[in-house]
């Protein structure tokens, strides 16, 4: 099947709107000159609006795993001791990540389920220097208490490094409401850019805990990237195209505003989640707690009885939509469907149609139609 012809409904990469693709071929500029730091100054006025913060904002050439490593490796140390939180995937990379630096003292659930925060702030009770939080662990559909987590941080006087790489961009994330000190995000997420850049923001707090720090990485020093971002530059050679990408999809996310995107990634993921409980789908994550919930970007959904999650995936896939599987040892187990970035109500309303013929066909429903017209009546208002 012709890739152009094929709907990414996956938890990233997301499609990309044609302006984003037509401002990566303009010509090649000086990335030292007066244009690139115009363009670097425009990226990070509005990413202060999208991570609601008044702390530094940087632009790194490098996935989200590499805005991560900045954060820890910056603020780490190796007889420091660090919360790691970890129900699901992403979470798992922040615990091998921060060991790679400091003394990991983690806090395991089942992947999905959610965190009793007395047992975090007992963790936090016998000494930390940081506590990671995946605020939205796609890995599993769940939407962590980053809030709540915020405040024993501080409680604690705990850094508090968050993944925000799934929510920042098309959820409702409060960086320095909630005392978030560090908040990383990918492109090619809710910000529907290309791949292949990370954005960070770092409180004065993360940088005074980075003054006493022995052997900075080199290419993720945040201090390096401080003293160059007050030029308007990075301190080493940016990708320039991904930088024109950036700014146009950022413009995207201003023309639209926040506060109505944030409204359409809850409700297409909503009309996911009704268009699951009129099939008799179950979701995947376990919320037990009254500050947890699902997730707003992504819908994980446990695969019917008899039914491989990667054979829907794959049969999805033929009928032209992507759609992902469970990581690690949910393989087949769950299935998931994305709903971020500039998804719109048809490519839900798609996506449930051909969900229903795939499940049909596998004589798990009976008729169709049902998943659709409840999904239709969640969507209806952006309709």
């Amino acid at each position: 099947m012709d890739l152009e012809d094929t709907l990414l409904m996956m938890p990233g990469p997301v499609p990309v709107a044609p302006r984003v693709l037509r401002a990566m071929s303009k010509p090649m500029i000086n990335h030292r000159g007066a244009e690139f730091a115009a363009m670097y100054d425009d990226c990070c006025e509005i990413l202060a609006d999208v991570f609601k913060t008044k702390n530094d904002i940087f632009i790194i050439s490098g996935s989200g795993t590499a805005a991560m490593e900045a954060a820890v490796g910056c603020t780490i140390g190796k007889e420091d001791d660090v919360v790691t939180l970890e129900n699901g995937k992403f979470g798992e990379r922040f615990k091998d990540i921060t060991a790679r630096y400091g003394k990991v003292n983690p806090l395991e659930n089942e992947w999905g389920h959610s965190f009793d925060l007395d047992e975090v702030e007992k963790k936090l009770e016998e000494g930390a220097k940081a506590i990671t939080l995946v605020h939205n662990e796609t890995s599993v559909g769940i939407q962590n208490p980053a809030k709540e987590i915020g405040r024993l941080a501080k409680e604690h006087d705990a850094l508090f490094i968050m993944d925000g790489v799934t929510t920042i961009g098309g959820d409702d994330v409060r960086t320095d409401n909630w005392g978030v000190d560090i908040a990383v995000v990918g492109s090619q997420k809710c910000m529907a850019a290309p791949p292949g850049l990370s954005m960070i923001s770092v409180s004065n707090r993360a940088f005074e805990a980075m003054e006493d720090k022995e052997n900075l990485p080199y290419y993720l020093d945040l201090k390096a990237y401080r003293k160059s971002g007050g030029k308007s530059q990075t301190p080493y050679t940016p990708a320039v195209p991904l930088f024109f990408g950036l700014q146009e999809a950022l413009h995207i996310v201003k023309e639209e505003g926040m506060d109505s995107r944030i409204d359409r990634h809850a409700k297409c993921a909503e009309a996911v989640r009704a268009a699951a409980d009129a099939m008799e789908i179950d979701m995947f994550p376990q919320l037990n707690d009254r500050y947890s919930n699902y997730s707003n970007t992504v819908t994980a959904m446990k695969a019917p009885e008899g039914i491989s999650g990667n054979d829907i995936k794959k049969d999805m896939l033929k009928r032209g939509i992507t759609i992902a599987g469970g990581q690690s040892h949910l393989s087949g187990k769950i299935f998931r469907i994305g709903s971020m970035g500039n998804v719109q109500p048809k490519d839900i309303l798609l996506t449930i149609q051909e969900l229903e013929i795939v499940l049909k066909k596998r004589e798990f429903i009976s008729e169709l139609g049902t998943g659709v017209e409840a999904a239709s009546e969640v969507l209806d208002s952006l309709l």
